[in-house]
């Protein structure tokens, strides 16, 4: 089994002054065909500003959030510290520019400069009707639109 993958940005996270948009590399500009018909798709990013190796040892993580557990594994949060810094942010299609390879929309979580790793439509049939999530979580906001406006101060530990 190869441990070792090469992995090659296809473009970058542009945040500059409240203005959100991806910016693809010229040459994947025709990857973007038939993106126009999705309102939403998935972007994964490399998390290049936590990339470090005491970041990638880190294996648990102390109270993230003010209901959650003193103590949680990596794996069941999106924290940016993980031995591998891949991270997803799901996005709202505004328009797409297919000449100049930019995809406008409204936010996205991630530093200006963000290296995009990959794009993925998002499809109606990734949603789960009975999802379990720890009792902690249960007062979050089940849709995407309402995350937005969401206190999100009264969960997070800062």
């Amino acid at each position: 089994m190869n441990d070792t993958f090469e992995v090659k940005s296809i473009g970058s996270v542009i945040n500059e002054e409240g203005s959100y948009y991806i910016k693809i590399k010229e040459e994947y500009l025709e990857a973007l065909t038939g993106l126009e018909d999705y309102s939403h798709i998935d972007i994964i990013w490399w998390g290049h500003l936590s990339d470090s190796n005491e970041g990638r040892k880190t294996t648990k993580l102390g109270k993230l959030f003010k209901k959650g557990p003193d103590e949680i594994g990596v794996f069941a949060t999106r924290a940016p510290f993980r031995p591998n810094p891949i991270l997803t942010s799901t996005i709202r299609v505004q328009k797409i520019d297919f000449d100049k390879g930019i995809i406008h929309t409204p936010f996205i979580d991630a530093e200006n400069e963000t290296p995009v790793l990959d794009i993925k439509p998002y499809r109606k049939m990734e949603r789960v009707k009975n999802c379990r999530v720890p009792e902690w979580t249960e007062s979050w906001p089940e849709w995407f639109e309402d995350a937005a406006t969401y206190n999100w101060d009264k969960e997070i530990n800062k």
